[in-house]
């Protein structure tokens, strides 16, 4: 009798091999910290967390974390990827180092979350300088979004709660800088909250807003050139009159709940009064129009704010809400942006929508689970989140073109930095060979060679 026949070749493994590098594609992410110069800015803000005669930078120990997480880990026993590897990430603190260093840092409390933050900032201005045409302050602005996350917490950590959706866990409110559509984005704030923190909370709002615009540019957090994006859960009253309390230097763009004031006046707009949507490459959306609402609707609410909102057919299978009205779904934003007719305004408020993939890149990078138990020690965790997606955001920029410049964690992961590599010493010089017959080993020569081409920090 014949055995079956297996669709896979039958190798032998041993477990001897030499000069073998894995994850070699992740040379990529040392290379962008080298040229932006986040190594030494973020060794010399935390210089006074170093402990006398101690062997391990504490700057280093965190980025180290933050390379792990970027490479996938969530959690800080996932920093023995880079220690297996010293050729190409250095010396690497040990599992108690880290730990210490996590609850030394949260000790501190916000003066060690200021310093990461100050180095972020400071690192960033570098590398949108790098970047040139294709920083997202390219054309001129700069759009940064608000939104809610949820964080499942499956045992009994400090501050988690019962969330809105039933769910048990944290509530972070995060901020992200949008890179449009030919990019993707970064992080430029994370405020940890309860679970059970409320959706439209203005002071969140606004101190969220407030450590997104920090780690701007200086010339961008004074502008109008800088625009503040939110859902419907940024709509309140407070939140508003903060921003319109800066709007000759910041533009805004903010999700309404479609109140039965909002509905009666909706109702009223004649048929003249309607504008067609618009689609982001021009053309007229189908189904959907766009209409100012004045008078007595926008009394109580700040001097200059426009609100707009559009009607739209549903799509098949959806169910209408009672603020819907004549079969057409509702829905209303403010802004106070009076240079734009207001198709293009409803067209830039819509497109906040890529916020959601932000998110879902967030979440498969670290932010799927908080980690540690105590709050203070998950804000720090938070922070290094951020960095690992301000790397895996910058890289991109500096280094990929085309349609690789949109691809998100998973799929860098998967395709550049999972890719295996040979350590061959020849004199004093170290080589890393990549495998000739990996489809994606010329995405990742070609990105290590513009990131040679730019300029050595300081």
């Amino acid at each position: 009798m014949r055995e079956p026949i297996s669709s896979y070749p039958r190798v032998r493994v041993q477990g001897d091999g030499r000069q073998v590098v894995s994850q070699a594609g992740s040379v990529l992410l040392v290379e962008t910290v080298r040229k932006a110069g986040l190594d030494q800015v973020i060794s010399a803000v935390l210089a006074p967390w170093r402990r006398p005669r101690a062997l391990h930078d504490p700057g280093k120990v965190v980025l180290d974390l933050a390379l792990a997480v970027a490479m996938g880990g969530d959690c800080l026993a996932d920093v023995g990827m880079l220690r297996a590897e010293p050729a190409v990430f250095g010396p690497v603190a040990s599992d108690p180092t880290v730990s210490r260093l996590i609850d030394t840092l949260a000790a501190s409390g916000d003066t060690a979350l200021q310093a990461i933050r100050s180095a972020r900032a400071e690192v960033r201005d570098k590398v949108w300088e790098l970047a040139g045409r294709k920083a997202p302050d390219a054309d001129g602005t700069v759009t940064i979004d608000l939104d809610g996350v949820l964080v499942i917490a499956h045992s009994d950590k400090q501050d988690a709660a019962p969330t809105w959706k039933r769910t048990y866990g944290h509530h972070p409110l995060m901020g992200f800088v949008d890179h449009g559509p030919a990019g993707t984005g970064e992080p430029v704030a994370a405020l940890l909250r309860p679970g059970n923190a409320g959706s439209n909370t203005a002071c969140d709002h606004i101190t969220a807003a407030r450590l997104a615009l920090a780690q701007l540019p200086k010339k961008y957090r004074r502008g109008r050139q800088t625009l503040i994006r939110t859902d419907s859960a940024g709509g309140t009253h407070d939140f508003v009159a903060w921003l319109a309390q800066r709007g000759r230097w910041l533009s805004y763009s903010v999700g309404m709940v479609i109140t039965d004031a909002i509905h009666q006046h909706v109702l009223k707009v004649p048929t003249s009064a309607w504008t067609p949507a618009v689609e982001p490459d021009g053309e007229i959306r189908d189904g959907a129009w766009v209409a100012e609402l004045t008078g007595d609707v926008l009394a109580g609410w700040p001097k200059g704010m426009r609100l707009i909102v559009r009607k739209e057919r549903p799509h098949p299978g959806a169910q209408l809400r009672l603020t819907d009205a004549d079969g057409m779904r509702l829905t209303c934003f403010a802004t106070n942006t009076v240079t734009r007719p207001i198709a293009d305004l409803e067209l830039r408020h819509r497109l906040r929508a890529r916020a959601e993939d932000r998110i879902r890149a967030a979440r498969a990078t670290g932010l799927r689970n908080l980690p540690l138990h105590h709050t203070a020690q998950n804000r720090i965790w938070l922070e290094i989140v951020q960095i690992a997606l301000d790397l895996l955001a910058w890289m991109p920029m500096l280094a990929l073109t085309g349609k690789a410049r949109l691809w998100e964690p998973r799929r860098l992961r998967l395709r550049l930095f999972t890719a295996a590599g040979q350590l061959v010493t020849t004199g004093r010089r170290r080589i890393l060979r990549l495998a000739r017959h990996w489809p994606w080993t010329s995405h990742i020569t070609a990105a290590l060679d513009r990131l040679a081409h730019l300029p050595n920090p300081g």
